[in-house]
């Protein structure tokens, strides 16, 4: 029998980065995302932070949208 060479469920959060490649970003800046993993309770108090966050951008852009 075969093992994985992928790890299991890693226990606290995870991150998860990525590079844009070079002919991607906007005006030859280097950008970076960096994703962090949360479950839980943290998991649930980000996801409420994050709806608040998405809920006055819309609220915002609703506002200043050309008439």
């Amino acid at each position: 029998m075969h093992e994985s060479n992928s790890p299991g469920m890693v226990d606290g959060p995870r991150i998860i980065s990525y590079n844009v490649n070079e002919e991607e970003r906007p005006g030859g800046m280097k950008v970076r995302f960096k994703i962090r993993v949360e479950k839980g309770r943290k998991a649930a108090a980000l996801n409420a932070q994050q709806a608040e966050a998405i809920k006055e951008l819309l609220q915002w852009a609703r506002q200043h949208a050309p008439s």
